[in-house]
């Protein structure tokens, strides 16, 4: 079985809700962190030795 790891915010290192496994490569992937309350797409590979971040989306405004 592989080995599997829980993913970490890249802003501020804590637990997210999502696990990646070993042979698991993630693009464009949008990671939510539940205490930051953000959303960052990230890039991962090998499990944590590359994980990027792409960009922090803005929030839309909802102007009707």
């Amino acid at each position: 079985m592989d080995r599997t790891e829980w993913i970490l915010c890249p802003v501020c290192g804590n637990k997210t809700r999502d696990r990646i496994r070993t042979d698991t490569i993630l693009k464009n992937y949008p990671l939510y962190c539940p205490k930051y309350k953000r959303e960052s797409l990230i890039e991962a590979k090998n499990l944590y030795i590359n994980i990027n971040i792409i960009k922090e989306p803005d929030a839309e405004s909802m102007n009707e």
